[in-house]
């Protein structure tokens, strides 16, 4: 199971599935969700206005997963995930982010995909401290994909400054 970290556009890799770190409505927003939508064309939006909500407003609960065709995006696919907006850490914001990273490669393993793309989930506006969601992203990676060495996970930051942040993390045990 290979982990990479690279700083890059999200929307222009060519990996089977790259990660949008949505909004519980799957309607866009902004950030990497906007910049995805964007670069994916109208068809995701309809894509994601077809899933079935859940709630009110709410196609994907946070620490949910979904998963749409990318359209015009090089990805194949898009897994949609919505974070936890932080809120000091105690109000299950870790379990909730960890939860992010389980169901969206439980998705990817599903469909039979083999690449993956995540951005630093919840560490925009939802505010979630970037190094300790760089922890929770590859302690998650790791965990979920223990027995399943042929998945490539690529930890896709669009800073500098978050690619040594992720870098730490993965160089922890």
């Amino acid at each position: 199971m290979p982990i990479h970290v690279i700083t890059a556009d999200i929307t222009r890799l060519s990996v089977d599935a790259i990660v949008n770190a949505a909004n519980p409505d799957l309607l866009g927003g902004g950030g990497v969700d906007g910049a995805i939508h964007r670069a994916a064309g109208p068809q995701l939006l309809a894509a994601c206005r077809a899933l079935p909500e859940r709630a009110p407003g709410v196609r994907c609960p946070t620490g949910e997963a979904r998963i749409t065709p990318g359209f015009d995006l090089p990805a194949s696919h898009v897994i949609h995930t919505v974070g936890p907006v932080w809120h000091g850490g105690q109000h299950g914001e870790p379990a909730l982010l960890a939860n992010c990273y389980r169901h969206t490669l439980q998705l990817l393993r599903g469909h039979r995909l083999r690449t993956i793309a995540f951005p630093a989930i919840s560490c925009g506006v939802y505010g979630y401290p970037a190094a300790a969601a760089a922890r929770i992203a590859v302690a998650s990676v790791r965990t979920e994909l223990a027995d399943d060495p042929a998945i490539e996970v690529r930890l896709c930051a669009f800073s500098e400054a978050m690619a040594a942040i992720l870098h730490r993390a993965l160089s922890e045990d």
